[in-house]
């Protein structure tokens, strides 16, 4: 990059995520919501009736969720797109036109191609059924907010939010939600696997290994979006703009590695803990190999969960290029261990080293409609509920997970120990209040466990 090739969104661009009840009974009337409530049913949308698709966010993932979209109905239409690059919206359309078998449900005039800021809002304005929110994290809250207030079916992709301020924001619109005939199906999509649903069947209700007593989930990879050089940075860049083209490697913007990426496998451990809150957790971390851009995430991370009967629940994760590389749980009990993962099906053990059970992928003749790509399913899922009203509603679930993931951050940017309380009602608010495009803005530095508090987090102190 030797030159600024990007739109200039306005200055009026503006975006404020500040706008929740920020008290202490404000927060713990959210840490109540996390209950089983139904969301509310729909009519359902007769199949001659086209549903129109607003698509929020325009990078690699969110087109290959417009892409599972457009795929998941006959009569569906890509109506809407909003980045806040135009180059972004320009990529996109191109690799979705390419895909013949999608090609024509891509009716994206220019005049609905929004970008900056606020171009989400316009999207929400464009007589959309369905909104696609797939942008950096750190705008997930006020977005999510904003679909569910316009009344819009929703998928988001993960996580909900990057601080604690953010998932008290995210609960309130869940239970929002509930009051509404919408779906709203999250980007947590192991949870749509249908091998992992089988595998956690095997644990959960028909008990094959025994009581739970230890999960061990790993995901270690190597760095998928490092930080561009310094040297790079055009003349004239605002540091807004800079960081989000750069967001994965700022908490404010994704979370950090953590809470961005192996929140997939906290989840995981969650959906095998039935979801409840954690008792505890300690977790350390740290930065390895520092990017020379900038940033101020950590590159490894070990969290230790704890829940009721001294069952621990470990999350080993590293982001770094040139190490052994792994993306499995080990979920072990008083009768055996369910293995998922390390390039096999899942399967379970008994405690004397015999497999006692194996998914195995139906055969066409057994299933003719079988989904096996769970990317695919979740799509399936939300548009097949839209139809038939049968509503999803992903929300409690996809804001706990989210949590989790950022409490195990919380305890190894600062070394404590933190109960669920702790990280849900931390001072931990990572952003600018309103960031304008041409803003400036500096970030807090990099964590220093020991010394870092969660008011050292708090831009709004």
């Amino acid at each position: 990059m030797t030159e600024d090739t990007s739109p200039n969104p306005p200055v009026s661009s503006r975006f404020n995520r500040r706008t929740f009840v920020k008290t202490a009974a404000g927060a713990a009337a959210a840490a109540g919501a996390l209950g089983l409530n139904q969301p509310a049913r729909g009519q359902g949308v007769p199949a001659d009736k086209p549903l129109k698709i607003g698509f929020i966010g325009c990078g690699g993932r969110g087109t290959g969720a417009a892409a599972q979209a457009l795929s998941a109905d006959d009569n569906i239409q890509l109506h809407a797109m909003a980045d806040v690059f135009q180059e972004r919206i320009d990529t996109s359309l191109e690799s979705l036109s390419k895909n013949k078998a999608i090609a024509d449900k891509i009716q994206v005039a220019p005049e609905r191609q929004f970008v900056g800021m606020d171009a989400y809002k316009r999207v929400l304005d464009s007589d959309v059924d369905v909104v696609i929110l797939t942008t950096t994290p750190g705008f997930r809250p006020i977005q999510l907010r904003a679909a569910v207030e316009a009344g819009k079916h929703i998928f988001a992709e993960k996580p909900m939010a990057v601080d604690a301020a953010g998932v008290r924001h995210v609960m309130e619109t869940v239970e929002m939600s509930k009051s509404k005939p919408i779906s709203v199906v999250a980007g947590f999509c192991w949870r749509y696997s249908p091998s992992r649903v089988a595998a956690y069947e095997q644990v959960m209700t028909k008990g094959l290994i025994g009581e739970v007593t230890g999960v061990y989930a790993t995901y270690y990879s190597s760095h998928s979006k490092p930080h561009i050089p310094a040297t790079e940075r055009p003349a004239g860049m605002s540091d807004i703009e800079w960081q989000i083209r750069n967001w994965y490697n700022y908490t404010w913007l994704g979370g950090g590695g953590l809470v961005e990426q192996a929140v997939h496998s906290v989840d995981k451990i969650g959906w095998v803990m039935g979801d409840q809150n954690p008792i505890a957790c300690r977790a350390t971390g740290g930065l390895a190999v520092p990017q020379a851009g900038g940033g101020n995430i950590f590159d490894h991370y070990h969290v230790a969960y704890q829940y009721p009967n001294n069952v621990w629940c470990h999350l080993a994760s590293r982001k770094t290029p040139g190490c052994y590389n792994e993306n499995a749980d080990y979920v072990r009990g008083t009768d055996g261990t369910l293995v998922i993962g390390r390039g096999v099906d899942p399967y379970i053990e008994n405690n004397k080293g015999e497999k006692i059970w194996r998914w195995r992928k139906p055969r066409p003749e057994e299933n003719p409609t079988y989904e096996d790509n769970m990317y695919q399913v979740e799509h399936n899922d939300l548009f097949a509920s839209i139809r038939s009203g049968e509503h999803i509603n992903d929300g409690d679930r996809m804001v706990h997970s989210t949590m989790m993931a950022i409490m195990g951050r919380m305890s190894a940017h600062t070394g404590q120990e933190l109960t669920w309380d702790d990280a849900l009602n931390a001072e931990e608010d990572l952003g600018p209040d309103a960031p304008a495009w041409d803003a400036s803005f500096e970030p807090s530095p990099v964590a220093r466990p020991g010394e870092t508090t969660f008011f050292d987090y708090n831009k709004q102190a």
